[in-house]
């Protein structure tokens, strides 16, 4: 399940959905990850612009990932401004074993910052600048992409 939305993301309500969406499932293991927008280089917050036709992609390969071990993947994610504390990512993996889960959002997370096609814009003043240093180039997009 991959859902987006518009301005920062209400952790609670999404975490309690998702756990009593699965209580019955019999998952051994639910482990989230938040994400938070943190407070540096002076930023009032961060503003997204995602690519949904790869996005989605990319997350089903995820869930077929997932679903050979057992497991299922949640995520969400923001679209437009979230300020300062506010969350802007959550992902969870739920699965039959506490060691799968813990491999998968370790992998997940980490595959999520190298490889979604989500832009990045830190907002400073009211305005939107791209936020080229704390972006990472994804392999084969263009002239920002990593060479193969």
């Amino acid at each position: 399940m991959l859902s987006l939305y518009n301005g920062s993301l209400d952790v609670p309500k999404l975490l309690k959905e998702w756990y009593e969406a699965e209580a019955q499932s019999n998952y051994g293991a639910y482990i989230p990850f938040v994400g938070t927008v943190r407070s540096e280089d002076g930023i009032d917050g961060l503003s997204f612009d995602i690519y949904e036709p790869i996005l989605n992609s990319w997350f089903e390969a995820w869930q077929t990932k997932a679903k050979e071990r057992g497991a299922v993947i949640k995520m969400a994610h923001s679209r437009g401004d979230v300020m300062l504390h506010e969350s802007s990512y959550i992902a969870a993996v739920f699965s039959p074993k506490r060691r799968v889960a813990l491999e998968f959002i370790d992998a997940f997370v980490e595959d999520f910052k190298a490889s979604a096609p989500i832009w990045k814009y830190d907002l400073i003043d009211g305005k939107r600048v791209y936020a080229k240093k704390r972006s990472t180039a994804i392999k084969g997009s263009g002239i920002l992409g990593a060479k193969s």
